[in-house]
């Protein structure tokens, strides 16, 4: 437990002291949040005869920041490759699951707290979040949609020693999961490909969870959405693990 809190206090003061780090993570969800949000709001307020787009879409903007946050702080292991501190770590006497799981868990922990300030930032524009008994179920997905990305960032970096090839294999692969998630536009009435697809895609859980427990809206159902996001959840976390501790320097 003590190298796991030790890892996962790294991750945490490393980010806390990067303010560029923090402020530049914000850029692409907050563009997505005020660009769409009021742009596509008449819109969407004409097809659902006065739906609110920016409820609709802040809870998918709030899983953007999660997940690119998480993903990309796998080039932490890249980065520590290349400078020796990865080495140093896998030779201490400790299991090297417990090395992967405090990296992973401070990465989550970094990528669940983007969520929350983009929460925050969504309130001041106008999201209006339903609050009732469910309400605090969102930090429960909030972490779960943090923890699954974060050990697929570590699962992916622990294949690859190159810094650009991971950033482009992890846009490749982010950014179909994100728009065929269902957190730009409703799942109801999609054509019968993606239709399959936003269903075999665990992100759309993710988001349907969150928008049931902030805005009561939802597509499959909570129960469905925490079994079938924490099942996934803990496949690639094993699967991280194990690529982790393969790794070879």
């Amino acid at each position: 437990m003590t190298t796991i809190y030790i890892l996962w206090l790294r991750q945490i003061k490393r980010y806390s002291r990067s303010k560029a780090r923090i402020i530049g993570s914000l850029g692409q969800p907050l563009l997505f949040l005020i660009a769409m949000g009021f742009g596509m709001g008449r819109m969407y307020k004409l097809a659902t005869n006065g739906g609110n787009y920016m409820d609709f879409l802040a809870p998918g903007i709030i899983a953007m920041g999660i997940i690119f946050t998480g993903t990309f702080s796998g080039i932490e292991i890249i980065w520590d490759r290349q400078f020796g501190f990865l080495k140093e770590t896998l030779v201490a006497p400790t299991s090297r699951i417990n090395i992967m799981l405090g990296r992973t868990l401070g990465g989550a922990t970094i990528a669940a707290c983007q969520g929350f300030i983009i929460l925050g930032i969504s309130l001041l524009v106008g999201f209006r979040p339903q609050l009732s008994a469910i309400t605090p179920l969102a930090l429960v997905f909030i972490f779960l949609i943090a923890l699954l990305f974060t050990a697929l960032g570590t699962a992916i970096a622990s294949l690859m020693d190159d810094f650009h090839g991971f950033q482009l294999i992890i846009n490749f692969l982010i950014m179909p999961l994100f728009f065929l998630s269902g957190a730009l536009f409703p799942l109801e009435d999609l054509p019968p490909a993606f239709k399959f697809i936003t269903m075999i895609n665990p992100l759309s859980y993710g988001i349907d969870g969150l928008r049931e427990t902030l805005i009561n809206v939802h597509h499959f159902g909570i129960a469905t959405d925490l079994l079938v996001l924490g099942t996934v959840t803990a496949i690639i976390m094993t699967l991280g693990s194990y690529l982790f501790s393969k790794i070879q320097l």
